[in-house]
């Protein structure tokens, strides 16, 4: 749970008020641990961690042959809520598409768009849920319109860049507003074959 970014040090307790063992309390290492993002392309499923512990997994589709997902290990810096969607240049399976404002029912990217290699592959939602478990994108790892939207808002409570939840509401209900969020402590995302 967030504390809003304020410093919390807990009252000493009488037994070991004035003692310092040199350890952390227990459970302070998983506070403090990082968010980590991984993406096992075989097995079309991310999982989001933080200090050995799941919080989240996810089922995903990947690119299709032609267009494989780059494994790799990428840092996520960017996220864009209700994103507009421009067909890549030079891509000949976006040739004669038009491009589609936030909130066109014709775009394909959904609800959020979470980059993590700029300026073509993201994590984003997909209304073609079907294609889930899939190799049907075009590089991309789509999700689930509202896992996504549940994963962004967890890389952006665990990286320094919480919102409350009246922006998320005004975020989902007015769709036609795109909202960048920049990452001060970027997220780790590893994706393996």
């Amino acid at each position: 749970m967030s504390n809003g970014g304020t410093h919390f040090t807990a009252p000493q307790t009488a037994p070991t008020a004035g003692r310092d063992s040199g350890k952390p309390e227990p459970g302070a290492l998983v506070r403090n641990a990082p968010l980590e993002l991984r993406a096992d392309l075989r097995a079309r499923i991310l999982t989001a961690s933080q200090g050995g512990s799941t919080l989240g997994t996810y089922s995903i589709a990947i690119g299709q042959p032609k267009y494989p997902t780059p494994p790799g290990i990428y840092m996520i810096r960017k996220i864009v809520w209700n994103p507009s969607w421009k067909p890549p240049p030079g891509s000949d399976w976006a040739k004669g598409k038009t491009e589609k404002g936030p909130g066109d029912p014709g775009n394909p990217m959904k609800v959020v768009k979470i980059f993590f290699k700029e300026p073509d592959y993201y994590i984003h939602g997909t209304d073609d849920v079907e294609s889930l478990g899939g190799a049907e994108s075009h590089g991309c790892l789509r999700m689930d319109p509202g896992e996504v939207a549940d994963l962004a808002k967890m890389v952006m409570e665990h990286s320094g860049e919480p919102r409350g939840e009246n922006w998320f509401w005004r975020v989902i209900h007015f769709r036609r507003q795109e909202q960048v969020v920049y990452i001060d402590e970027p997220v780790s995302l590893v994706i393996s074959d």
